[in-house]
């Protein structure tokens, strides 16, 4: 698997979005909006779409799902460490921690279909029923506690949590959307994925961004280091299956959401600091991602 040939086009991405906003001058509120239609409607029609597609039981994935829970845990902990080692500004602690944990879960699913097909897919259903609701929240509680809005009104008019809350009740109760319902999601789900990175290569170019390196160091390091080690250890010590533990540690591997920066810039955070962070998270994992990988072929 050439690991970098499938990051290039989130790259490339990425750098259209850098390139779109010093050459076209559209100004700042055709980059608002566009954040606003990737954070009200494209993510959430993505989201939904990803679990209500893979149909999951949950009694039989109890343990993997336990340790996708713990491997999360571990992210936001480590993640919260980094502001008490290396202090900044609680807005900008309160933007970037998310990118300590929270994965790009579009990646993500075409490496584990990449690994197991149908069966790889299912996994990471799993993946994304743990981990994306659960990020969300906690990305949220950071950015509501810091920016001094009310927590449970933020969770609850979160759209990002709304859909994933969605998915996991239609999939709990073996529901499936009419036809031209997911045919409309489906067409909804690559478009997310493709305007929120260019939206973060935008992002590079607004003011901001720059300064406490240390703490930008330890996110990164905690993304693609910290929780790697810590799916391995625990697809070690549980002895799963050999597509579970790739899948597992893939999970922990994959480079920070793009949906971080377009979080933390409609909740008033430090979307430039973000951007940083996502892209250089993106351009590590084409390293990280094969390392990790290969303790578990």
């Amino acid at each position: 698997m050439d690991t970098l040939l499938l990051l290039l086009p989130d790259l490339a991405l990425i750098a259209t979005g850098a390139l779109l906003v010093r050459v076209a001058r559209w100004g700042d509120g055709f980059w608002v909006g566009l954040e606003r239609l990737v954070y009200h409607l494209l993510f959430p029609a993505l989201l939904f779409s990803a679990i209500v597609r893979h149909r999951i039981d949950f009694a039989e994935a109890a343990p993997f799902a336990g340790a996708v829970l713990a491997v999360l845990l571990s992210g936001v902990t480590l993640g919260r460490l980094g502001g008490r080692l290396h202090p900044v500004p609680p807005v900008r602690f309160a933007s970037a921690v998310q990118c300590a944990f929270r994965f790009n879960s579009y990646l993500a699913l075409a490496l584990s279909q990449r690994l197991g097909g149908d069966a790889g897919i299912a996994l990471c259903a799993v993946v994304v029923a743990v981990a994306v609701p659960l990020g969300n929240v906690a990305a949220v509680w950071h950015l509501a506690r810091h920016g001094g809005g009310k927590l449970l009104r933020e969770l609850m008019g979160n759209p990002l949590i709304l859909a994933t809350l969605a998915g996991l009740a239609t999939n709990a109760l073996g529901l499936e959307p009419p036809e031209p319902v997911t045919a409309y999601l489906s067409r909804l789900g690559p478009a997310a994925i493709a305007l929120a990175l260019i939206a973060v290569g935008a992002g590079l170019q607004a003011g901001g961004g720059r300064g406490d390196a240390r703490f930008a160091a330890h996110v990164v390091v905690v993304k693609l280091a910290a929780m790697p080690a810590v799916a391995l250890g625990l697809a070690l010590g549980l002895a799963l299956e050999p597509l579970a533990a790739q899948v597992l540690v893939l999970f922990a591997a994959v480079p920070s959401a793009p949906a971080s920066y377009v979080l933390a810039t409609r909740m008033g955070g430090d979307g430039p600091y973000v951007a940083r962070l996502i892209t250089v998270s993106t351009l590590c994992s084409a390293l990280s991602l094969p390392f990790w990988l290969s303790w578990v072929r």
